[in-house]
């Protein structure tokens, strides 16, 4: 098996250049749902170690979603959001913030 970036840019006899894809990061967004996220944790009266223990993700990773250090998984935020007994909908109330325009 070859690693993800190294597989991207194979280039095999005969194949057309294949464009590379950018990983997206959208920063305002991430920190949005971040910040509304610790809200959440703390009106459940959560800390960030009970929370990583109930939600089986280490409490380093509970810190780098809070501080949009890290883009999370959609099955990290459903295993977040049954730690903390609230519907996966409830941690992605809040207003999003208008992201990069898109060059095109």
């Amino acid at each position: 098996m070859f690693p993800y970036s190294s597989f991207c840019t194979m280039k095999r006899k005969g194949a057309k250049k294949r464009k590379v894809r950018k990983q997206l990061f959208d920063e305002a967004g991430l920190k949005a749902f971040a910040i509304h996220l610790k809200k959440v944790r703390n009106e459940k009266g959560f800390t960030q170690e009970d929370l990583s223990y109930g939600a089986d993700v280490s409490t380093s990773q509970i810190g780098r979603i809070e501080t949009a250090q890290i883009n999370p998984t959609l099955s990290t935020i459903f295993q977040i959001a049954r730690a903390l007994d609230v519907p996966a909908s409830k941690l992605f109330e809040f207003k999003l913030p208008p992201g990069p325009k898109s060059k095109g």
